[in-house]
């Protein structure tokens, strides 16, 4: 009697099972024949799309071959690079000192990074930008000296501050501002036995901080920060607004004169995507290094 009440239920659920798998499995193929179909028919329409675009006569591929490599577009193209490069260095040298400023247990120095994150954050980029530029406006002259008393040194501020300048300091102050969020968590998410294993044996707080603390948080911030560089390098085409001579205003200053502004503006194009697509290339090499790193620690 115990045996069969105990096999009974056991059979019937093997019988519910296998009918519910002989049921579900013709649903199952139609289903995947359905989503071959809708990608087949996106892939269709994707490939038809690009091949209209690319035979578009407005885009002028002569044109955008004449002008690929011409002179002034490699000059931009150095220029973007500097530009990307010397800001996102201010910006990583500003961003570690107000992650650790706002992590402090001064509150006068949280307060004024978080004043500086908040400021920075609020304005746009671009009214950022002309506001640098306009710098000497506000100081026309940089001087060293006693506040309010005699001057030792002092020079135009529109001899130091050109355009250039004005958009790395620009570009620069407002990045740092994201990145230092960045690191501030990534410093946060070292354990704290970390650091209290580095002052057991002696370390000072500024060793310890350089050896033992940034060189993990680094490991964490680097994807997003990488992520970051490539926004960057994109953002600095907005230089082109207060006359750098960066990659966009190259191929404007040449349309502007042979009116062709479609395939000059295809050439930028084409080279942004070829740096985007090279530090992409990179990021992801460098995340999956530093997870074999991770996984070797750990």
């Amino acid at each position: 009697m115990s045996s069969s009440l105990i096999t009974e239920p056991a059979s019937e659920s093997v019988w519910r099972a296998q009918a519910i798998s002989l049921g579900a499995a013709p649903h199952e193929k139609h289903s995947h024949v359905v989503r071959n179909a809708v990608a087949g028919l996106v892939l269709l329409i994707a490939i038809v799309a690009i091949i209209d675009f690319v035979l578009r006569p407005a885009l002028g591929w002569p044109v955008v071959w004449e002008y690929l490599f011409a002179p002034s577009v490699l000059q931009g193209i150095v220029n973007t690079l500097l530009l990307t490069v010397l800001s996102m260095s201010l910006a990583l040298v500003a961003s570690v000192i107000l992650a650790n400023m706002r992590l402090s247990t001064n509150p006068v120095l949280r307060a004024i990074s978080g004043i500086y994150v908040w400021f920075f954050r609020s304005i746009p980029l671009l009214v950022l930008l002309i506001l640098w530029f306009n710098i000497a406006i506000i100081y026309p002259r940089i001087s060293l000296g006693v506040p309010f008393g005699p001057e030792w040194w002092s020079i135009d501020t529109s001899a130091v501050v050109n355009g250039f300048w004005a958009a790395v300091f620009a570009f620069g102050f407002q990045q740092a501002a994201y990145t230092s969020e960045v690191i501030r968590a990534s410093l946060l998410a070292i354990p704290v036995g970390q650091r209290e294993a580095a002052a057991a044996i002696g370390m000072t707080k500024p060793l310890m901080f350089f050896r033992i603390v940034l060189p993990q948080a680094m490991r964490i911030a680097i994807p997003p920060i990488s992520n970051d560089t490539i926004n960057l390098l994109k953002a600095t085409s907005l230089a082109a607004f207060i006359a750098v001579p960066d990659l966009l205003y190259s191929v404007q200053t040449i349309y502007n004169r042979t009116y062709d502004i479609v395939p000059l503006l295809l050439v930028a194009t084409i080279w942004y995507a070829v740096f985007v697509s090279a530090l992409s290339y990179g990021q992801y090499h460098l995340e999956r290094a530093l997870s074999r790193d991770r996984r070797a620690v750990k």
